[in-house]
């Protein structure tokens, strides 16, 4: 399902524009990433399609139908929401948490507990954590829990609100590269916010830079982003001028590899290309 802003604003009590006059099209069956700083409205923009706040003005539609016009439960019941730490509910066990939303819809329990277990299998959990407790799991095992959770219902769309923030490094790479291979299997229409353009260029198709008030400031495939930043701004954000991603060639004693700036290794050349180096 596509999912369009057409020229929404956001103000709060105190006039402070979140969002103002923002315009965009989330293409179906694809990852659009808002990315930018703390305050940009990013979170704001994914929270205003399940209506967990509304517009000040303007409109959005799914597949070319207002969101305002439906029901806000019904609507938000139907859109997978993976929420920062998880957001289990502590007294339910895994597979409960998991069939929360089916069961609030009227699925039988034990239906909703076999979705769950498929669920555990898809995200790659051992059905044996099914009966634990969240606090009985590593976070890296409760975000997983909480993906499974988003998708229970079967949903067109997901919204991933900055999920893997508050796991290590290697847990978060580990669930990068499963959120990849599920929208591959899946084909959801993703949208995912996050304040780290590298998470930004790994997972979106689009990838939406915002500045304050949730202007944009680019939007484009990461190549196209890269290749092209659109302003100095931009250029910065993604850290072009200070060449921080400026990429040279290594010689090592198993063949040549490539490095960033900080000398952080970032990929092997392989085949002609490790004989191209001098």
């Amino acid at each position: 399902m596509a999912i369009e802003f057409r020229s929404v604003t956001k103000r709060f009590a105190d006039g402070t524009a979140a969002v103002d006059d923002f315009s965009l099209v989330l293409p179906a069956h694809k990852t659009t990433v808002f990315v930018g700083s703390s305050g940009c409205g990013k979170t704001t923009l994914l929270r205003m399609i399940n209506r967990l706040i509304e517009p000040t003005s303007g409109e959005i539609t799914i597949d070319g139908a207002p969101i305002a016009d439906r029901d806000a439960v019904k609507l938000r019941r139907g859109i997978g929401y993976v929420l920062q730490n998880a957001g289990l509910l502590p007294h339910f066990t895994v597979a409960d948490n998991v069939a929360t939303v089916p069961v609030l819809g009227g699925t039988p329990k034990k239906q909703a507990r076999e979705r769950a277990l498929e669920l555990l299998d898809i995200v790659g959990l051992d059905r044996a954590l099914a009966d634990r407790y969240p606090r009985q799991l590593s976070g890296g095992q409760q975000q997983r829990v909480g993906v499974a959770r988003g998708l229970a219902a079967d949903p067109d769309i997901l919204l991933m609100d900055e999920p893997f923030g508050a796991v290590d490094p290697i847990v978060r790479k580990e669930l990068q590269t499963e959120t990849i291979r599920l929208q591959r299997d899946l084909d959801k229409t993703v949208v995912f916010v996050t304040h780290d353009i590298d998470e930004a260029f790994l997972l979106g198709d689009q990838v939406v830079i915002l500045e304050k008030g949730a202007r944009i400031a680019q939007v484009g495939s990461p190549s196209e982003i890269m290749e092209n930043p659109a302003t100095d701004f931009v250029a910065s954000f993604i850290g072009v001028d200070r060449g921080s991603r400026a990429l040279s060639v290594k010689r090592t004693a198993h063949g040549a590899v490539l490095v960033d700036a900080a000398g952080r290794t970032q990929g092997v050349l392989v085949g002609d290309a490790r004989e191209a180096v001098p």
